[in-house]
């Protein structure tokens, strides 16, 4: 690193890896691999106004998708994804990739990654999928800066604690 040159732990940005294919943001804006699941946040493909918060769970692959306001999805079955399970598998695999996606997942060997998930239908906690998918979006509205964010003043500085 040259001098002058700021690296990212002194930075309130950091690069983000590419998604390994294009993603389709105005259909699955926000997926994520964390808690155990693969989750994140699908838009109604019927009303604007309404999103889907869908998750899979690693392991037993359980499944969950309700819509923003905590009702559950009509597309649900007892042993059937609704198809706004089958977008969030299909953008987490654009965006981590099939092999993190299935080794996260604890899902097998296969190409097919929707066929080795087979569980049933649960209810997942939603809120915190959505609210931190909320966060993201303020997010895009700070401008970039070498300076910290306030908000995250309590964060120890890489290489600061000795």
């Amino acid at each position: 690193m040259g001098s002058g040159e700021a690296g990212w732990e002194e930075r309130s940005a950091v690069r983000v890896a590419p998604p390994v294919q294009p993603r389709k943001l105005a259909k699955v804006p926000f997926v994520e691999l964390a808690e155990g699941r693969l989750q994140g946040v699908v838009s109604s493909g019927s009303d604007i106004a309404r999103v889907y918060v869908s998750s899979i769970a690693a392991e037993t692959h359980d499944f969950s998708c309700s819509t923003n306001n905590n009702r559950p999805c009509g597309g649900l079955g007892g042993g059937h994804r609704c198809k706004h399970l089958d977008a969030l598998i299909d953008e987490a695999v654009r965006q981590y990739g099939l092999e993190r996606v299935a080794r996260y997942l604890k899902a097998g060997e296969g190409d097919d990654l929707r066929s080795l998930l087979q569980g049933t239908r649960e209810k997942a906690p939603a809120a915190a999928v959505f609210s931190r998918f909320l966060r993201h979006l303020t997010y895009l509205e700070v401008p970039a800066s070498p300076e910290p964010l306030t908000e995250m003043h309590w964060f120890p500085a890489l290489g600061a604690v000795r």
